[in-house]
């Protein structure tokens, strides 16, 4: 295999990695905070944090270019901060990874500490715990399956993320090509052979991920 086949696919999992842990951080501090929660507004706040799931990428995408773009007040002040714009650059692949594949850790994060018996966490604060010590002591163990069900299906979703990835990020190889671009490229200028080793690899990947979610819920 040339470095040409392995660029991509080491990008990919790079950037699925780094939003993964975004994702992660994000998704169990939303989640907790909006478990077992009433407040009037909540199912708009939700929607909000939800819609990335059913909206087609290049809305996404769009989305991403207003509001990190050069014409924007967030991206003028990155560009001032770091000296060059946040599009098509790897960052923006990570952004993008991390708005599509959030909903799925935060809806899954929130279901396993919505399951947490309240009595246990109302226990432990009655013994003097802390919301930190609840948190990292009793809350995040109990749903531990439900938190690392999310990240898997977080991570397989931003390791294949395309739409959105292709109009914030760009294609430039060695830079910003993902797996699931340089398949788009690769078909589009009639290397099939190519496209299928990297669809394989895509497969491959999420397949054994998958597989291990699967182990995982069963026991």
């Amino acid at each position: 295999m040339t470095a040409d086949f392995w660029s991509p696919v080491k990008l990919s999992i790079e950037v699925a990695s780094v939003s993964g842990v975004w994702v992660l951080i994000l998704g169990l501090f939303f989640s907790r905070l909006m478990a077992n929660r009433r407040f009037k507004g909540k199912a708009v706040v939700e929607t909000v944090f939800l819609l990335p799931l059913v909206l087609p990428p290049s809305v996404v995408g769009f989305l991403l270019i207003v509001l990190f773009g050069r014409n924007s007040v967030v991206g003028q002040f990155i560009e001032w901060i770091f000296k060059q714009p946040v599009m098509f650059t790897w960052w923006a692949a990570v952004i993008a990874s991390t708005v599509v594949a959030f909903p799925l850790m935060y809806q899954s994060a929130k279901t396993g500490f919505e399951a947490i018996d309240e009595d246990i966490e109302n226990a432990a604060r009655v013994d003097g715990a802390n919301e930190f010590q609840l948190f990292m002591t009793i809350s995040t163990p109990l749903a531990l399956k439900a938190i690392i069900s999310g990240f898997i299906l977080s991570f397989a979703r931003a390791l294949g993320e395309f739409g959105a990835t292709l109009m914030f990020a760009g294609n430039i190889p060695g830079k910003t090509q993902t797996i699931s671009t340089a398949i788009y490229v690769a078909m589009d200028s009639g290397n099939l052979g190519i496209a299928w080793l990297w669809v394989i690899c895509l497969i491959g990947i999420s397949f054994f991920m998958l597989i291990g979610l699967q182990i995982m819920k069963s026991q």
